[in-house]
């Protein structure tokens, strides 16, 4: 039987959204195995002076929980 467990993460980069996503996932994938897939849940940004300083994306991370041995 397969168990897939999912947890919530919020990742900020200067580069953009997708840099936030894929260094959440990076830094996840340090400490978790089987990661099967992510769903992108809300994307925002921290502004100054008229520009965008900071992106930052809500997602949720899901992976295959590990049967005991």
């Amino acid at each position: 039987m397969n168990v897939v467990k999912v947890v919530e993460l919020v990742a900020d980069s200067p580069y953009g959204w997708q840099d936030a996503v894929e260094q959440a996932v990076s830094r996840a994938a340090e400490t978790i195995d089987n990661i099967s897939g992510i769903e992108v849940k809300n994307f925002t940004a921290s502004v100054k002076d008229g520009k965008v300083t900071e992106y930052k994306a809500d997602l949720h991370l899901a992976f295959r929980v590990n049967d005991p041995e």
